[in-house]
């Protein structure tokens, strides 16, 4: 153990490294060391981006939520722009302090930990579409214990990936910084797997055949979501493939000479410029009509259900409620059916009968079919204002009453 540190600390002298910790990187990384003619230009640039992009989905959120309409995703993509927002201060800081290694550590922190919550909404989505493509097996345990599995271990890896990048400043015993390199390598290829699964989710969920109609969920068609969701997520899993393959091919390199897939142009590309990229997507194609589902939704058909409806929530009033028939309850016949039926059979719908009892009734005082009061004009028939149909012609007797 004494001689890998030993030798260690001759390179670092011999190379005009300070002997305290925390120690300078003496390998390349992906962007090198920032500059201030080079890196607070594009850094500011995308720094205003995130800030448009943060006000952006705060404002959705808010609005949604004073209108009853929950989409806690959005709040999700605004705390990714925050942290971006915070990398993007750290690495001008960076360029102006060089030699702050502190400032280094928490800058290569924040780039590596924020893409994380990019890669739990893309399987948030992913889960969504398979729960409303095969709801049996979406809503599953078995699946809810896998994504609890698989949030588990994002979780577990961030932290495993922030205590090695902070313990390799922290030391120079080689064996140490061996398993700091191997764990950040296992941290790198995770997440570039994670940010592959929602394409192989819905691809497989495409694939395989459904038992059922697919739920619609949100505004839009099934095809626009999925659509979206596999180009986002082909967006930040080329991203994602990159870095960790810069990682097992350039790890190694010593910090003066870098790779040509270590230049500046690369990190701000497959960082920044493609989660800006998504970002934005999102806010245009307003994911938050597109993939919202009613709350409270724990089960197959829950999707489907139209959230806040009259019908759910509005209990049934004394004037809105009507009484069945014995016909209507337990025969598989429709209403009008069942009126055309009853009309066969010589029975007077209730608006018929209706008609017939105003125009058979007489005013009180006067005996059936007697003129008005104070009209002489003699005997005359009473004749219903409108005949009913001839099927069920009623028989009517036609009297003439004489004059009082």
């Amino acid at each position: 153990m004494a001689a890998p540190m030993l030798h260690a600390r001759q390179a670092a002298t011999m190379s005009g490294m300070t002997m305290h910790p925390p120690y300078p990187a003496t390998t390349a990384a992906l962007g090198g060391l920032p500059t201030i003619g080079l890196d607070v230009p594009i850094c500011s640039v995308f720094l205003v981006l995130f800030m448009i992009g943060a006000a952006s989905h705060m404002t959705i959120l808010r609005v949604n939520m004073a209108r009853g309409h929950k989409f806690l995703i959005s709040g999700m993509l605004f705390g990714f722009c925050m942290s971006r927002i915070v990398t993007t201060i750290l690495r001008i800081v960076w360029a102006v302090y060089p030699h702050n290694t502190k400032i280094a550590i928490a800058a290569n922190i924040f780039v590596a930990a924020g893409i994380v919550l990019l890669f739990v909404v893309n399987l948030i989505f992913a889960q969504r579409i398979i729960r409303a493509s095969h709801p049996n097996s979406g809503w599953h345990p078995i699946c809810h214990l896998a994504y609890t599995c698989i949030y588990v271990l994002i979780v577990l890896s961030l932290l495993a990936l922030i205590t090695s990048v902070i313990q390799s400043a922290y030391t120079l015993n080689l064996n140490t910084k061996r398993i700091d390199r191997d764990i950040q390598l296992y941290g790198q290829t995770y997440y570039a797997v994670i940010s592959f699964l929602p394409i192989l989710l819905v691809v497989g969920a495409l694939v395989i055949p459904r038992k059922t109609r697919v739920e619609k969920f949100g505004s839009g068609s099934f095809r626009h979501k999925i659509a979206i969701l596999l180009f986002a997520t082909a967006l930040l899993c080329a991203g994602a493939s990159f870095r960790a393959a810069v990682n097992y091919a350039g790890g190694q390199r010593p910090r003066t000479d870098p790779a040509g897939y270590q230049s500046k142009a690369c990190f701000y590309i497959f960082n920044f410029t493609v989660e800006i990229t998504v970002l934005y997507l999102y806010v245009i194609v307003r994911v938050d009509k597109r993939f919202f589902v009613p709350n409270n939704s724990h089960g197959p058909g829950d999707y489907s259900r139209k959230p806040g409806s009259e019908a759910e929530t509005k209990p049934e009033s004394a004037e809105t409620m009507r009484i069945a028939p014995e016909e209507e309850i337990f025969d598989d016949m429709s209403p009008e059916d069942l009126a055309r039926s009853d009309s066969g059979k010589g029975r007077l719908p209730d608006e018929e009968k209706g008609m017939l009892s105003t125009h058979e009734e007489s005013p009180r005082g006067q005996a059936p079919g007697a003129a008005p009061n104070g009209d002489d004009s003699g005997t005359r028939p009473i004749v219903p204002l409108t005949p009913p149909p001839a099927a069920h012609q009623p028989q009517v007797k036609v009297t003439e009453m004489s004059r009082d």
